[in-house]
């Protein structure tokens, strides 16, 4: 039904679809009336032919009818296409823009693999059955129900004689179905595992050679190749296995009409132009239930993909950037409030954690890895919601902002930095209308004087900005967050890549640019957090210290012998 339902706002084309069908049909039903009529008046009975009423005159009345239909089948194929395309140009749209509103905990749960999947293979799956199946759909049905029609009203014995192979036919398709369905199923869940495979190990290929591990990831990818070949063999069988059944069937309904009528025929109660249209009708009879029945794993497939991609689009989980009580500038101040948050549930990441940031502060968090100093991070900037607690950033718990300025005050640099593939002046700018001037300061401010050399703000990137070192792409990520003059600069271990030469360069542009503004840095490397007005030293998903960089000294506790 769901495949239904999203031709709801075409309606009036379909209905023009429709009317389109119902004459195409109309000519193939009156083909065979026509050569009946030939064979009974003028080849049987031996009627005198005048005009129209001759074979010659019934053949330009058969080739009309023939041009008709094809003429109306190329107007109705060119609408279906049409609203087809659309539904797809529609689905494609609102899947992405669907994902692109997902929290990041339900991206989480879906995985990259079976969000691409969803996105892109079940998509193309929907565009097979529109354009492959779909388009004869209504012919099909119509021409069936007109051929019921047609026969029973020429001759109802001949025609319930005719419907014997229904009963089979349906007997052997619903026999296939569960079996067609369960194996889609499967099939779909290895490609979102295949997909997934591939982009983790593309996005990882340096790591895989640098251990010399592409063996294993070989022998892993044949695995799952091995699974889905499985799969995609057993639906070829299913599939060759459907074609020559109902070839069979129909073969044996025509011969049973042959035997019955050369029985009627010769004790004159059929025609034998009768008989002539009722195998034509036979065969245009079994020709759109083949064609159904080979297609039937496309439609299967359709609408396993359907429940797939509607399971993204029925998701309730999703954002709202404009959402919220609370908007404008966000001035700095942050301030979490017993807070506890566990990825997994049970899981305890943060443990009652408490501190405030005042507007203008440098801050510094600390900890071994896995304490919960990223996880302060992401929920600074509502990219994740605590469990227990709150968090206010100017006074304003994070769930009453407006996600949108939120987000746009709340500028992080991250350790492993992306890039778009474009050019440096979208890469910074990232669609919020920045002067080329801005943009320029903001990388000079950065210390990534190196554009220079490779073309200035229009400088191309590649996949990833894989044309830049990991040490240029750091600062080109610390020049997009400050061009967008947040009220809080997070540096999420910003410093990791970059060589001391270009960390003191950085060091200095950061005391620019934090002047007024709050900065929080995440960093292993102590010396870059020594001037800051508080450090905040985790452990075990809780505030173990805080204090300025003398005082934890003097206290000889956690921070001390993180130094020694």
């Amino acid at each position: 039904m769901q495949l239904v339902f999203l031709m709801r706002p075409y309606i009036k084309t379909m209905f023009a679809c429709a009317f389109c069908v119902v004459l195409v049909n109309a000519a193939e039903l009156a083909k065979p009336l026509v050569a009946a009529f030939i064979i009974d008046d003028f080849l049987v009975d031996r009627n005198t032919q005048s005009g129209l009423y001759s074979i010659l005159g019934m053949g330009a009345v058969y080739f009309t009818i023939t041009l008709a239909g094809a003429l109306l089948f190329l107007a109705q194929v060119r609408l279906t296409a049409r609203v087809s395309q659309l539904i797809l140009a529609g689905m494609r749209n609102e899947v992405f823009k669907k994902i692109l509103l997902m929290p990041m905990k339900t991206l989480d749960k879906f995985g990259t693999g079976r969000l691409i999947t969803r996105a892109t293979n079940d998509v193309e799956t929907i565009n097979e059955f529109y354009s492959d199946v779909f388009i004869n759909l209504f012919k099909d049905i119509f021409l069936l129900a007109g051929i019921v029609v047609t026969m029973l009203a020429l001759d109802a014995r001949l025609a319930l004689a005719a419907f014997t192979g229904v009963p089979v036919i349906l007997a052997i398709t619903m026999s296939v179905k569960k079996l067609l369905t369960n194996n889609f199923r499967k099939m779909k869940t290895i490609i979102s595992q295949i997909n997934g495979f591939f982009a983790e190990n593309m996005g990882g290929m340096r790591i895989v050679q640098a251990f010399n591990r592409q063996a294993q990831k070989l022998g892993e990818f044949r695995v799952l190749n091995a699974a889905y070949f499985i799969t995609t063999k057993t639906q070829v069988l299913l599939n060759t296995f459907l074609r020559p059944t109902m070839e069979v069937v129909n073969t044996l309904v025509i011969a049973l009409l042959v035997v019955y009528g050369y029985r009627r025929i010769g004790g004159d109660t059929l025609s034998i132009g009768v008989l002539y249209a009722f195998t034509h009708y036979i065969k245009q009879f079994f020709e759109p239930i083949n064609d159904l029945a080979e297609k039937y794993t496309t439609v299967q497939s359709a609408l396993v993909s359907t429940e797939r991609i509607y399971e993204i689009l029925d998701e309730d989980d999703t954002e709202d950037p404009g959402a919220g009580t609370h908007g404008g500038q966000v001035r700095g101040d942050v301030e979490f409030r017993d807070v506890w948050f566990a990825y997994d549930e049970g899981i305890w990441v943060l443990k009652g954690v408490s501190f405030r940031v005042k507007a203008g502060q440098k801050a510094a968090i600390v900890g071994a890895t896995g304490v919960g100093k990223s996880t302060i991070i992401n929920l600074i900037a509502r990219y994740y919601t605590a469990q227990k607690g709150d968090i206010l950033i100017d006074g304003v718990s994070v769930a009453e902002w407006r996600l949108h300025d939120l987000r746009r005050g709340v500028a992080t640099v991250l350790q492993d930095v992306f890039l778009f593939s474009g050019n440096l002046e979208e890469n910074i700018d990232m669609y919020a209308g920045l002067d080329t001037e801005e943009i320029e300061a903001a990388l000079e401010t950065a210390c990534a004087g190196f554009i220079a050399e490779q073309g200035g703000v229009r400088s191309a990137v590649t996949e990833q900005g894989l044309n830049f070192s990991t040490g240029q792409r750091q600062l080109l990520s610390f020049a997009r967050a400050i061009a967008h003059t947040p009220g809080v600069l997070v540096l999420d271990e910003a410093t990791a890549h970059i060589d001391t030469v270009t960390e003191e360069m950085v060091t200095e542009s950061i005391e620019r640019v934090s002047a007024g503004r709050t900065s929080i840095i995440i960093a292993h490397r102590l010396s870059t957090i020594r001037a800051c007005n508080v450090i905040f030293v985790l452990k075990d998903g809780m505030v173990a210290e805080q204090g300025t960089h003398d005082g934890l000294i003097a206290q000889g506790g956690i921070y001390r012998r993180m130094l020694a």
